[in-house]
């Protein structure tokens, strides 16, 4: 999962304005006579855009600003955000989008998404829940304090930013304390231990075991020997005097006032304006205009079907029991878990060599980026997922080595590295054809469809060696085939935590750590698991109508350049683009590649 960042623009990435001013009349950028569709639509799009990134702050989905802003969230900031974003929905309102071009087109059904989605999440006030069981604002700073500091002036505005955290703390605090008294918190349930990124920055034993000070061992050369340890003083004492400030004032009101008044209830649907609240979280994550109800069904639906391959797999290798035994049998076994971290983080190395060799078979146009493989940070290792990828990175979780099974290590590694959220990230960033609002933002249906597409591609490309890892793949696909019945069950039908964990552990080979992690970040981050597999679902049923489409015309590669080439969009713009392709004869966007 990417971000994890990544319609399409979560209240985790909404960026927030620090000096963001509506325009005016005069300066709208309102469609105007003497303009064409086109025109007006891009004189849209670049001025919001440009005014989001300004104002952005960390995120690993959306845009970050290149200067490490942390945004105003203050109420008047707020207020000109919403502003801001309901002037666009009238000016989008009155562009005619049949006079627009195709590649037009296709921008404005990604834009209008993100528009809807960083618009929906303002008026829910997402920003007085700033954080899930799976990330945090503090967390995200922490990331940013791990990035080297490539100059001068990236040091200087590192240390703006470090000065910067008491406000913004004080800002997301204020916040959160808004949500507590209208009964919009996170679940009180999904807290404990959550906060030990802050304590571990608090207890550090001085500045410079602190995790903040990170970049600043080792400078780049460019800086003069002199300056160095004037850069690092400075960062010394913003540690002592804000840093670790802000960090004890955050965990004091995350375990005396925050976590003590935290609503008990789970669901969604119990939140204010909850139904509605949930149908818009269902239009973000699945970019499709669903029913709850729906989409519980095609869980049920997708769990029988798999179910089956299941049972075919338990045949092969000759197994005596039901699913429970085998599951059983998976958990407990010592030949599947390693030993050492070095053991999962090299068969991880392997296991992304391996495709590499393969990658021409079944991709034409492949990114320049390359990927690093790294454990996940101690500090966030206890909860975080099995793994998680994207430009440059492909984490491996080494805590808990018996719950990091050999047998679903292909396809995490197929997901989360490439040809997944390490491929198809880049492979985005990397299309200058694409504006930068397309290049920047993850949308969720997408990369997360497209990354649990390729573990199933995994099978074309005979990368399971074996039955084992070949039912591995089998849960994983259950495992996102049950997070459309769970998240809905929790969130519409009122099933409790024990409920859904239940569920996983009769549906899929994960560990009771896993499941325990995964159950709670459903519960704290409304409609994103659904994302996953009704992504997935499009890529699938994309190919087969190209396939019966075109026949022996069919290539696989001109298929997977022409969806990758998208970059990042709500569904229903896969399904078009397919039927571009099935016209165009099956050739894709890059011929002299296939």
């Amino acid at each position: 999962m990417a971000g994890a960042a990544f319609a399409g623009v979560s209240a985790a990435t909404v960026p927030a304005p620090a000096s963001a001013r509506a325009p005016s009349a005069a300066q709208s950028t309102a469609p105007a006579a003497a303009q064409t569709a086109d025109q007006a639509f891009e004189a849209i799009y670049t001025s919001e855009y440009a005014w989001r990134v300004d104002q952005s702050g960390p995120s690993e989905d959306g845009p970050s600003h290149p200067k490490l802003v942390l945004p105003d969230l203050g109420p008047k900031a707020q207020a000109e955000r919403l502003a801001r974003w309901e002037q666009v929905e009238q000016q989008l309102a009155a562009i005619p989008q049949d006079k627009l071009s195709r590649a037009n087109r296709i921008n404005f059904a990604v834009y209008k998404g993100q528009i809807d989605a960083l618009l929906a999440a303002q008026r829910f006030r997402d920003y007085e829940k700033p954080f899930n069981a799976d990330t945090s604002f503090w967390g995200d700073l922490a990331e940013w304090a791990r990035a080297p500091l490539a100059d001068r002036e990236a040091a200087e505005n590192y240390l703006e930013m470090l000065r910067e955290i008491p406000r913004y703390y004080d800002q997301q605090i204020a916040n959160m304390r808004a949500g507590l008294k209208r009964g919009f918190s996170a679940p009180q349930v999904t807290l404990a231990g959550r906060d030990k990124g802050i304590e571990l920055v608090v207890e550090a034993k001085s500045p410079e075991a602190s995790p903040f000070y990170e970049p600043f061992r080792d400078l780049p050369d460019t800086i003069p020997a002199e300056e160095e340890e004037k850069l690092r003083q400075r960062a010394r004492d913003l540690i002592a005097s804000s840093v670790v400030p802000a960090h004890a004032k955050l965990l004091a009101f995350m375990r005396g006032e925050y976590a003590p008044q935290a609503r008990k209830t789970l669901a969604a649907y119990d939140l204010p304006d909850g139904k509605a609240y949930y149908r818009s979280k269902i239009r973000e994550y699945v970019t499709r205009d669903m029913s709850p109800e729906e989409i519980h069904q095609i869980g049920l639906s997708e769990i029988a079907r798999i179910r089956g391959r299941m049972d075919d797999v338990m045949r092969e290798v000759k197994f005596k029991g039901d699913l429970k035994a085998f599951l059983h049998f998976l958990r407990t076994d010592p030949q599947f878990y390693p030993k050492t971290p070095k053991e999962l983080l090299y068969r991880a190395a392997w296991i992304a060599k391996t495709f590499d060799g393969k990658a021409s078979q079944f991709f034409g146009h492949l990114p320049r980026s390359r990927f690093a493989i790294k454990p996940v940070p101690a500090e966030i290792a206890p909860f975080y997922t099995g793994g998680r990828g994207g430009p440059g990175i492909y984490l491996v979780n080494t805590y808990d080595l018996p719950s990091r099974p050999f047998y679903s290590q292909i396809a995490l590694t197929l997901h989360e590295s490439a040809p997944g959220h390490a491929f198809q990230m880049p492979l985005a960033a990397e299309n200058k054809d694409l504006p930068a609002f397309r290049r920047d933002t993850y949308l969720s249906a997408y990369g997360e469809g497209w990354a649990l597409y390729c573990e199933a591609l995994g099978e074309d490309m005979d990368m399971y060696e074996t039955p084992y890892d070949r039912f591995g793949m089998l849960s994983y696909q259950a495992w996102r085939a049950a997070r459309l019945v769970v998240d809905t069950g929790i969130h519409t039908m009122g099933w409790s935590r024990e409920q859904a964990q239940q569920y996983l552990r009769d549906n899929t080979a994960l560990s009771d750590h896993e499941i325990e992690t995964e159950v709670d970040r459903y519960i704290s981050w409304p409609g994103q698991a659904l994302s996953y597999y009704m992504g997935e679902l499009a890529f699938l049923n994309a190919r087969k109508k190209a396939e019966k489409a075109l026949g022996p015309k069919f290539n696989i590669r001109a298929f997977h350049d022409a969806v990758l080439e998208l970059g990042g969009v709500p569904l229903d713009v896969i399904d078009e683009r397919v039927d571009q392709l099935i016209a165009d004869g099956g050739k894709g966007p890059y011929p002299d590649e296939e």
